[in-house]
């Protein structure tokens, strides 16, 4: 082991020589008289700031510098090497354009930089901070064909504001701009700082549009600083109109009719036949209690409309109803495009009527997919989806879908006796936009609730084994808070399975294990399951999260009343077949960073626990946890891990790949790049293992202990990935590293490879072909 590593040691020393040495001849390849940029500093003479402050000053003063110098990776510049070494191509594509203008990068050279302008740059935004007195020099300092500059800058003390002044007259305006004043940004002792200036300004327009002030716009804000009054580097800030606004930005108004267009067409409209805006007379014949829906063809019921629309006659305008109607009528999912409009319809008493126009997407699709797939279980297939959609299906933007398919997946070398799969079935959706309940359900929210009610059916028949019929229905609510949260409540899903055409073969293999027993057993499952999403992974920030958690009850109102206890008793049963009764509970965290644009860093926790009480010993098979596969720690095949330190080698061959377990913890880490446009690669890392919460004499080592630490797998790999927008096609080679069912002491591999057998490799190497990323 240790000769190994000095090996791999000694060839990572080498590597880095060789890229020192590369990187360090990048300025061979300059003209005579020509520098290499490296970079910029700002040095701060100022013993009035503080280390932090300066600090704070520094960072921002050299990210608003230009250019930037070459990229590094390590303190080298290989893009810089690439451009050089490439031939200059003929023509815009081939390797050698390839090389030197996607890969690598033109040479900043010190000639490109507007020392004066940067000093111009640095004062600038020094007064814009407050700095009002700043003052900026540069030099440069040349060594070896690389060029440096320095900016010096002696900013003087920072003006702080001594007093905040709103300007008052006797406006309605001026009224409302007093009320929000309460709340501004601008605020005394603190430093005077012009993008709080700007955000102030911002603050007070969003609050005028909250108010009926439509028309206004924050540059109608003026705010005068007065460094002349104040001593000792204080500043007064006076906030005002601006005299030339414009009469119509100081102008409150209300709503006045509310139209919706639900099948908007441009060409309709240019044609005469939708007039907007429309006269009193025309729009009689289309109301619907406060707002007219101008729909002769009946496609739509108004009451959708009603529920949507938060503007109603009469209603002060204000921004918030405004965003909230039009994410309301695009969350319908029927809308493919919404456009709003407002036209003033009575100049006096300032109102205006509020135009919805809705252009409709195709309300009946069909769509054919046709899949071909493996997995990490040695199985390959093909898959035949039939999905057909409706989106207005009682004309009140209702969707529902109805779907049939079938798969097959034959085994591909691996573990012998897998058998092959077929699968078929159908399942049919409807998802109504409200919430169907006997009590009322009132959402502020910028989305639309809807109610959920589905029904399926599968058969999967395992060659020569068994076949299962699965029943599926459910009912519930799905609703969002935001953009970033999300309730999914089933109030009733219920699972019924009922097992067929058990072979002789199977039953002789099955014998020896009862979990391979309880696959083809009856299984009655039902109750009420709850998750909730968070995620601002839409936002642009550099550190983004998704959570998932998952709450399901089985059976559990069921068992209390008919006083269940497997234990002590037999298990109840409805309509003859036993109810499954448990808590499961599952929580899923995702943290991404991202380094660059082109760079970034996305890990994984899942922590889950399904706990069998009751009417059940056990958790059925279908809603146990499973671990390994392209989705999980890579470096096992789907469902071989587990549970616990258990061997799945002793089962009958064909069988390990079924390991399940009551307890599930995973960890995983990946570093992912672009190289280029769609090709990405990553390096990461997998850990993990499934567990049970009772003892199986089948399966010794399962039960989940105080060891649970020292059963964990690891594993590791690399990836490429292929982004073609439409989809990823994601390849992974990965290793195990710890293997959980080798002796305690033995269950890190890296004693038991011998890098020169090429055996090892077959064995140890597993290749994970999916389509997406994994988290």
């Amino acid at each position: 082991m240790k000769n190994k590593l000095s090996i791999y040691f000694k060839y990572l020393f080498a590597s880095g020589i060789a890229a020192l040495n590369l990187s360090c001849n990048n300025t061979r390849f300059l003209k005579e008289g020509q520098m290499l940029y490296t970079g910029a500093e700002v040095k701060i003479e100022n013993d009035s700031l503080s280390k932090k402050e300066k600090k704070e000053l520094q960072t921002a003063l050299e990210g608003n510098l230009t250019p930037k110098p070459n990229s590094t990776f390590l303190g080298l510049r290989p893009k810089l090497y690439f451009y050089n070494i490439a031939k200059e191509p003929k023509k815009e594509k081939g390797f050698n354009y390839w090389l030197k203008y996607k890969i690598g990068e033109k040479p900043v050279l010190l000639g490109d930089v507007d020392r004066e302008f940067n000093k111009n740059i640095i004062e600038n935004y020094s007064e814009n901070k407050g700095y009002f007195n700043a003052r900026a020099t540069y030099d440069t300092v040349s060594k070896n064909k690389r060029a440096q500059v320095i900016y010096t800058l002696r900013p003087g003390s920072r003006y702080l504001i001594s007093n905040v002044k709103f300007q008052k007259d006797s406006s309605l305006i001026n009224k409302e701009i007093q009320d929000l004043s309460g709340k501004t940004f601008l605020k005394n002792g603190n430093p005077f700082d012009l993008d709080v200036i700007k955000n102030e300004r911002e603050r007070i327009d969003n609050g005028l549009k909250e108010r009926g002030f439509y028309y206004f716009h924050p540059d109608n804000i003026l705010v005068q600083a007065d460094s002349t009054i104040s001593k000792n580097h204080k500043v007064e800030l006076n906030v005002k109109l601006k005299d030339d606004t414009p009469d119509l930005s100081t102008q409150q108004f209300s709503i006045n009719n509310v139209i919706v267009f639900p099948t908007y067409n441009i060409q309709d409209v240019r044609n005469g036949k939708y007039k907007i805006p429309m006269d009193a007379d025309s729009l009689a014949q289309y109301a619907y209690r406060d707002i007219y829906v101008i729909d002769p063809q009946h496609k739509f019921k108004p009451k959708i409309f009603d529920r949507a629309l938060y503007f109603k006659k009469g209603d002060l305008y204000n921004r918030t109803n405004h965003n909230l109607t039009l994410n309301r009528l695009i969350s319908l999912g029927v809308f493919k495009f919404v456009k709003n409009e407002f036209i003033t319809s009575d100049s006096l008493q300032h109102k205006f009527d509020a135009y919805y126009l809705l252009t409709p997407r195709e309300i009946q699709s069909l769509r054919l997919e046709a899949l071909g797939r493996t997995n990490s279980a040695n199985y390959a297939g093909s898959e035949l989806n039939l999905n057909w959609t409706h989106r207005n299906f009682f004309r009140g933007a209702e969707q529902f879908k109805a779907a049939v398919y079938g798969a097959f997946d034959f085994q591909m070398g691996g573990p012998e006796n897998a058998k092959n799969l077929f699968r078929a079935g159908t399942s049919v959706q409807l998802s109504i936009p409200r919430i169907v309940a006997p009590f009322r359900f009132n959402s502020s929210s910028a989305f639309v609730p809807r109610t959920n009610i589905t029904l399926g059916y599968e058969f999967q028949n395992r060659t020569e084994y068994y076949t299962l019929n699965t029943f599926t229905g459910s009912f519930g609510y799905v609703w969002k808070e935001n953009a970033r949260k999300e309730h999914d409540l089933k109030i009733f899903d219920v699972t019924y399975v009922s097992p067929a055409n058990i072979t002789a073969l199977y039953d002789s293999i099955s014998a020896k294990s009862d979990a391979m027993q309880r696959v083809v057993q009856k299984q009655l499952i039902f109750g009420p399951t709850y998750s909730y999403t968070y995620t601002n992974t839409m936002l642009s920030k550099p550190t983004t999260m998704y959570y998932k958690g998952t709450l399901d009850l089985a059976g559990n109102i069921t068992g209390l009343v008919t006083g269940a206890n497997v234990k002590k008793d037999k298990e109840k049963t409805i309509f003859g077949v036993p109810f499954s009764q448990y808590a499961k509970i599952e929580n899923d965290f995702r943290l991404y960073h991202k380094f660059t644009e082109k760079t970034s860093l996305a890990t994984r926790f899942i922590a889950g626990l399904a706990y069998p009480y009751g009417n059940s010993e056990h958790i059925p098979f279908s809603k146990q946890f499973f671990s390994g596969g392209s989705n999980s720690v890579r470096a096992f095949r789907a469902r071989t891990l587990g549970p616990g330190s258990f061997d799945p080698r002793t089962i009958e061959a064909g069988y390990y790949f079924d390991q399940s377990g009551d307890v599930k913890l995973e960890l995983n880490a990946e570093y992912r790049a672009n190289l280029y446009k769609f090709l990405n690669v990553a390096v990461f890392a997998d850990a993990g293992n499934v567990w049970l919460v009772n003892e199986d004499p089948d399966r010794p080592g399962a039960k989940f202990s105080k060891e649970f630490l020292s059963e964990v797998a690891v594993g590791a790999g690399v990836g490429l990935r292929l982004d073609f927008s439409i989809l990823i096609l994601r390849l992974d080679l990965a290793m195990p590293l710890r293997v959980p069912y080798y002796e305690k002491n033995e269950r890190w591999v890296f004693d038991k490879i011998n890098f020169g057998d090429s055996s090892w490799r077959k064995d140890n190497l597993i290749l994970n072909i999916a389509i997406g990323y994994p988290f």
